[in-house]
């Protein structure tokens, strides 16, 4: 029988705990919970991270690295604005299909348990590998003449605005239609927001 690598096991208990999180919320889920669902002993998860708020950081880094590589892919791409748009929300809206915990993990345990990472992620700190390229996209946009220039804080809550909101009632099961069918009607709507007049 192979032998699971430490990495391979620090990525279990990071996907495992990413799932109680979102379904159950920070302060209901335990780490014996977390332990039992990977298989480990509680001792044996310590040697991975020593409190539950280490690991509820880490989870923040982990979701906003993993949105900043997917957007970073579409920035260095040779698409229009538009284009980038509409490569954004797909990307999200897919995300939110495939790996649900993972926004659920955003919307659910970090804006609405702030307290928790008061320590080290203040401000954008956990999630600033997300918000970069989210800065670097507006700022190609206003080069190209493709966005009008303003304040990033309003065109970022705007764009997240919609796609947070969306695939909120996605997940509330509100929705008439699958999520799919909502990235064009959604993409043209963001970017008609955005654009240069």
């Amino acid at each position: 029988m192979a032998r699971i690598s430490k990495e391979e096991r620090k990525n279990s208990i990071i996907s495992a705990s990413l799932q109680l999180f979102s379904e159950r919320g920070f302060y209901i889920t335990t780490i014996p919970d977390i332990a039992s669902k990977v298989g480990m002993s509680v001792g044996n998860f310590y040697n991975y991270f020593t409190s539950k708020d280490i690991l509820a950081k880490e989870l923040l880094l982990y979701i906003a690295d993993y949105l900043g590589q997917e957007i970073k892919k579409i920035n260095e791409s040779n698409l229009t604005t538009e284009e980038k748009i509409y490569e954004i929300v797909s990307m999200y809206f897919n995300l939110a299909q495939k790996k649900p915990e993972m926004i659920e993990y955003f919307l659910r345990v970090y804006l609405s348990n702030r307290e928790v990472f008061k320590d080290g992620c203040e401000g954008m700190v956990c999630v600033s590998s997300f918000v970069t390229e989210m800065m670097i996209f507006f700022d190609d946009g206003v080069s190209n003449g493709d966005l009008h220039s303003q304040d990033f804080f309003s065109a970022f809550g705007l764009f997240m605005g919609y796609l947070g909101g969306m695939v909120f009632l996605f997940g509330e099961k509100i929705l008439p239609e699958p999520l799919e069918n909502y990235k064009s009607s959604i993409s043209l709507n963001i970017y008609n927001a955005l654009k240069t007049r």
